[in-house]
C-alpha cells in the first residue's frame, strides 16, 4: 500500500512525502526542520522510517531542511552533481549535507530505493540544476514535477506514463502582468526557465496525459499571480477543450501552501 502527502507546495517551502507501512522517501525539503518534524508527527508518519531525501533543485524552498534532516534521521540524499554544489553554495540551505550521505545521480539512469524504482528527468528552470522524478513501485507509477519554465519532449514521455502526477500550476498570465512584481521579475517568471502557467499546465496535461492518468495534483501555486480555484478554472477550461472531464477521466487537487494535504492512496 503505497501513500502519497503533501506537507508544503509552494514558495512558502516545499516538501512530499511517498511512504508505505515499512519504509518510505522524502522528496524536498524546504520547510523548517522543526514545522517538518512536526507534520510528519501529526500525521502519524515515522520519520525513522524514511530511507532517503530525493531533492528537485538548490532554491531554499526545496532544499533549507535538507541536510538537517539527512544529519538527524542518518538519511542518505540523491541529487545531481549540480544540485549538490547549487546546495553548498546557498547561503539559504541552513546546514550542508554531511560527507558520506550524499548519493549523485544522472539524468536517465535508473537507481532503487528498498522496492522503488527511480529516474530523473531535466526540467528547465534557473537553478543550479533541476529535475523531476518518475517512481515505480509494484506496477503503480508516480511522476512529480515542479518549477517548469518549459515542457520538454521527455517531460511529456514521462507525464503519458503516469498513473499519478504532481505537476506545476504556478501563475495565471494576466493575474502575473497586471501584478505588482517588477517587469525583470514578470518575465524571469514566465520565461522559459520559470515557471509553468495555468493555461501551459492545462494544455500540457490534455496532449500529453493517456489513459493510464489516475489522479493529478496542481502544485507550486503562486500565493500573489494565482489562486487555487482560478488554476482549477483554467486547467479545467483546457482539458474540457479536448474532451478530457476532470472527476470523471482523472481526479483533480490543489496542493496547498502551507496547510499539508490529505493522506492520499496510490493503487
Amino acid at each position: 500500500m503505497l501513500n502519497f502527502i503533501c506537507f508544503g507546495s509552494g514558495s512558502s517551502g516545499n516538501c512530499y512525502c511517498l511512504y508505505t507501512e515499512t519504509y518510505g522517501i522524502i522528496i524536498d525539503a524546504g520547510i523548517g526542520a522543526r514545522i517538518l518534524k512536526k507534520r510528519f508527527n501529526d500525521y502519524g508518519v515515522d520519520l525513522t522510517k524514511m530511507m532517503a531525501i530525493l531533492v528537485t533543485h538548490d532554491h531554499a524552498d526545496h532544499a533549507k531542511s535538507v541536510g538537517a534532516l539527512s544529519a538527524d534521521y542518518c538519511l542518505p540524499v540523491y541529487t545531481t552533481p549540480e544540485v549538490f554544489v547549487g546546495m553548498r553554495n546557498n547561503c539559504c540551505v541552513r546546514k550542508n549535507v554531511q560527507p558520506g550521505y550524499g548519493r549523485e545521480i544522472h539524468y536517465g539512469e535508473h537507481f532503487t530505493i528498498n522496492d522503488m524504482d527511480i529516474v530523473c528527468f531535466h526540467v528547465p528552470h534557473d537553478s543550479t540544476d533541476n529535475v523531476g522524478y518518475f517512481i515505480t513501485m509494484e506496477g503503480i507509477t508516480f511522476c512529480i514535477i515542479t518549477d517548469a519554465g518549459s515542457v520538454t519532449d521527455e517531460m511529456k514521455e514521462y507525464i503519458g506514463k503516469a498513473q499519478y502526477l504532481v505537476i506545476e500550476s504556478n501563475y495565471e498570465y494576466e493575474k502575473l502582468m497586471k501584478g505588482p512584481y517588477s517587469q525583470i521579475l514578470k518575465e524571469r517568471i514566465s520565461s522559459s526557465i520559470g515557471h509553468l502557467s495555468n493555461e501551459e499546465c492545462g494544455k500540457t496535461l490534455a496532449q500529453y496525459a493517456s489513459p493510464l492518468l489516475r489522479h493529478v495534483w496542481l502544485a507550486h501555486l503562486s500565493e500573489e499571480n494565482n489562486h487555487p480555484e482560478l488554476a482549477r478554472k483554467t486547467v479545467e477550461q483546457q482539458l474540457r477543450q479536448h474532451g478530457i472531464i476532470p472527476g470523471i477521466d482523472f481526479n483533480l487537487d490543489i496542493l496547498k501552501r502551507r496547510t499539508p494535504s490529505e493522506i492520499y492512496l496510490l493503487e
